[in-house]
């Protein structure tokens, strides 16, 4: 047993210039666990709050010094001595101290980033992978990465309403196959749009940004930069959408496009029925917004035995908002986001919870990243079948799949790729 013997927070910046936490726990033996907490542009108004200074005359109000007051004043002063095995009791009483449904009163990046760093030490501590010491040895599956190689929405500059376009390579035998997969995809899509006269900036999450306005034509072009490289479109390598649709929900309305007239929810059904007819379309994300429950009901219905359904701002990484969608058959897997909900304990919960009622799990970045690379643990500790990293450029999106790859190394011939469970899934 290791008792903390110190913790230390820090103001660090994110992969897009924003200020982040970062808190270091130090045992009495020296074991240091460290941990930086991302940020997401696009947020759904049921996350747990994050906390900001709010001065305009500094980082335009988004500095975290208050954070790193309260980890100094309020939480070091609270556990100082506390056993780093009890992860169950140290984020109760962060709960506790808080005292607010939304993790008002501490910030959910304030305790978010004390309980992973907490977690991590204790891993230091026993002189294991984090994988291995939140996991056992039932820790052996690979996630399949959904890869995202154009960015749209909120986390590009360009005019395409869809936040992300995804690969998915299902028919890698590895994940260390499936990044190399991914990767010479991407520069495929690289050369396209560069003999296409686009540019070739990228977005906040690495992927390409081309000034594109349709979902169709996005699509397009990722089946053919699949097509360059000799891989099977729907065979190896599925695609993916997360559209993020509270973004362009207005008045009952969905604005999907700039260039069609707002339509109601089951004339967007329509069009989604569309693209998983015309394209080898394995995973839609917030396909409709956070609190169109009856909109939801009515895309599972029509798409639930067909597509993976996964809700975002749906659920919030939150027991409660899942547990009401399962009662209601409403979609039919989980994105899980930490930062969400606040503490490792609570976000192992909803992971629980999601196995019982049968969804799939994928655990998720956010577009304002660090080099951490905690979710790459997490996904083979809580066995998720699928990680969102983001795309195949960027440090703070590479260093993810790195880890995995070292991950997978480690575990040699125990090592398994999650794809397997992904086909018995969808041949059941």
């Amino acid at each position: 047993m290791g008792d903390i013997a110190d913790i230390r927070a820090r103001e660090i910046y994110d992969s897009r210039g924003f200020p982040t936490l970062e808190v270091d726990v130090i045992l009495a033996d020296g074991s240091l666990g460290r941990a930086a907490v991302p940020s997401g542009s696009s947020r759904g108004i049921h996350e747990a709050v994050e906390k900001r200074d709010g001065q305009a005359n500094r980082l335009s109000g988004q500095g975290v010094l208050c954070a790193v007051e309260i980890i100094n004043q309020i939480i070091r002063p609270a556990f100082l001595g506390w056993p780093s095995d009890d992860q169950i009791g140290i984020d109760s009483q962060l709960i506790e101290m808080d005292g607010t449904p939304a993790k008002e009163r501490l910030g959910a990046n304030t305790i978010l980033a004390f309980s992973l760093a907490v977690a991590k030490a204790q891993a230091a501590f026993q002189n294991l992978p984090l994988y291995r010491s939140l996991g056992g040895d039932e820790a052996t599956v690979l996630p399949v990465p959904l890869m995202n190689i154009l960015n749209g929405g909120k986390h590009a500059d360009n005019h395409l309403i869809c936040q992300e376009v995804m690969i998915v390579p299902l028919g890698a035998p590895s994940f260390r196959e499936s990044v190399r997969m991914g990767a010479e995809v991407f520069h495929a899509l690289k050369h396209l749009l560069h003999q296409a006269g686009f540019g070739t900036s990228v977005g906040d999450e690495g992927g390409f940004s081309p000034d594109i306005y349709e979902t169709d034509q996005a699509l397009n072009w990722v089946m053919t930069a699949i097509e360059a490289t000799g891989f099977r479109a729907g065979k190896e390598i599925a695609l993916a959408l997360d559209m993020a649709a509270s973004e362009f929900y207005r008045g009952g309305r969905y604005a999907f496009s700039p260039r069609r007239k707002p339509v109601l929810a089951e004339q967007l059904i329509d069009y989604y029925e569309r693209l998983a007819h015309n394209y080898p379309l394995f995973s839609l994300e917030d396909g409709l917004a956070e609190d169109d429950w009856a909109g939801w009901k009515e895309l599972t219905n029509r798409l639930g035995n067909r597509l993976q359904l996964v809700g975002d701002d749906l659920f919030v990484t939150d027991c409660h908002r899942l547990r009401w969608g399962a009662d209601r058959h409403i979609a039919n897997a989980i994105l899980i986001k930490p930062k969400q909900i606040g503490t490792l304990t609570e976000t192992a919960n909803v992971v629980r919870l999601a196995e019982q009622v049968g969804y799939r799990t994928i655990l998720s970045h956010r577009s304002g990243e660090t080099e951490d690379t905690t979710i790459a643990d997490l996904s083979v500790a809580w066995r998720a079948t699928q990680i969102k990293a983001g795309s195949l450029s960027r440090t703070d999106r590479l260093a993810k799949y790195n880890q995995l790859i070292r991950i997978e190394e480690d575990l040699g011939d125990r090592a398994s790729f999650a794809s397997k469970l992904l086909h018995q899934r969808k041949s059941t």
